[in-house]
């Protein structure tokens, strides 16, 4: 089986059971550290619930992300600009990013829009930033699926944990999911760094979950001091931008209104 980075050929890592019922096979890259399941023929019963039960942390893990992003984007982007985010769920990291004052837009391919209503992305249209959290770990071709993101920004801020040291197996590391058979795609460092290099793109990470494509040269200490939630937090309460929660309510209800005339 080829690596679906560096299209080097992998090697059997290890065994589980996902699902409580299929046992398949993983398979690591030699040359990029690269993890991902065989073929997952079981995708589509994973996903017969968009959001898995057993993902308890959505909430804690928008709030923590909302501030880390917040910090980001005052420090290293634009923030009169319009961003999105990608894979965006029930569109809970929207809304927030709205109510901290940043022209945010959803789009997903499979969830249903709950809370970003009214806010769903034009897909002709370009972003400052396109924020893909919690996605890498689910992607069939990743390189692919990054090709159609730099459609929309050629900023790509993204969360997925990298493979601690020492290659830690299913039973060993809880990111595995298999529970929910969700994730198909593991990054280590290097992996991260090929799939940026195939695009001409800087890469900056805290080393830990969250990460930078960029087109742009960035800093690097910068992008490391306020990447982490603790960091962000403390720096959130200086960090003001006008909420667009009063813009929005109104917008929308001019929407409807005008929608019953």
């Amino acid at each position: 089986m080829l690596c679906k980075i560096c299209s080097a050929n992998t090697e059997p890592f290890s065994k589980a059971e996902i699902l409580n019922k299929y046992t398949i096979q993983y398979f690591k890259c030699p040359a990029c550290g690269f993890i991902q399941t065989e073929e997952p023929y079981w995708l589509e019963e994973a996903y017969s619930e968009v959001i898995n039960r057993s993902d308890i942390g959505l909430l804690a893990r928008n709030l923590d992300l909302s501030k880390t992003t917040k910090a980001i984007l005052l420090f290293l982007f634009d923030k009169r600009k319009k961003f999105l985010d990608y894979g965006a769920g029930y569109g809970v990291f929207v809304r927030l990013m709205r109510d901290f004052g940043f022209d945010f837009y959803w789009t997903d391919k499979y969830s249903e829009n709950i809370f970003a209503k009214d806010f769903e992305a034009d897909e002709k249209e370009k972003f400052e930033v396109l924020t893909a959290y919690e996605v890498f770990e689910h992607l069939l071709n990743p390189a692919e699926e990054l090709e159609n993101m730099l459609k929309y920004s050629e900023n790509i801020l993204f969360s997925t944990f990298l493979i601690p040291a020492g290659n830690p197996k299913p039973g060993e590391w809880w990111y595995y999911a298999t529970d929910h058979g969700q994730h198909i795609a593991l990054y280590s460092k290097k992996s991260l760094e090929v799939l940026a290099k195939k695009f001409e793109l800087n890469f900056y990470t805290n080393g830990k979950n969250l990460h930078l494509f960029s087109r742009k040269k960035k800093s690097n200490f910068i992008f490391k001091m306020i990447s982490f939630p603790f960091a962000a937090g403390m720096l959130s309460p200086f960090l003001s931008k006008k909420s667009l929660l009063d813009d929005d309510y109104k917008m929308i209800l001019e929407r409807l209104k005008n929608s019953k005339t």
